[in-house]
């Protein structure tokens, strides 16, 4: 067994592209987060009701995770960014697990406009040590796949961790 654990929320499905590439390259475990009340599946239904998600730091009720996260040393953490910051769903998983003393390495995908999500996540995770944050951009129209960021930059990231 791996002592890594890819965790993940994703909406668009960009995280979990590239969650799903981190698992494959590591060979690690991978568990997605997933709300009990699903969100619309109309964009901007979501971007009504979540919004102010920044100054308001809510959080959404997660499905139970069926992972034992002390079998895990490092936590490859996946987020898209909701209004600068962690969506919900992360916060949720942070504020309910207690990650001290692991190693989290945080990714965010966004189109441009990351905003306070690293240092969010350092402030949900003051006994962790939070390092190798990447910012993961895609183009500003959610329906396309597109990377803003490079393929090869994103790769390379991956082989350090």
């Amino acid at each position: 067994m791996s002592n890594k654990l890819v965790v993940y929320f994703s909406y668009t499905n960009h995280t979990k592209m590239i969650a799903e590439d981190i698992k494959k390259s590591l060979q690690c475990d991978i568990l997605e987060l997933k709300p009990v009340k699903p969100y619309s599946n109309d964009y901007d239904k979501v971007v009504d009701e979540e919004q102010n998600n920044e100054s308001s730091k809510k959080t959404r009720e997660i499905e139970k995770i069926d992972v034992d996260l002390s079998n895990y040393s490092e936590i490859i953490l996946g987020t898209p960014v909701w209004w600068y910051t962690i969506a919900p769903v992360v916060r949720t998983f942070l504020k309910e697990n207690d990650l001290s003393g692991k190693r989290i390495i945080p990714f965010a995908t966004n189109a441009g406009w990351l905003g306070r999500t690293f240092k969010e996540i350092e402030e949900l995770c003051p006994n962790s040590v939070i390092e190798k944050e990447m910012n993961i951009v895609f183009t500003q129209d959610y329906k396309e796949n597109q990377l803003v960021t490079s393929p090869d930059e994103i790769d390379k990231w991956v082989k350090e961790l």
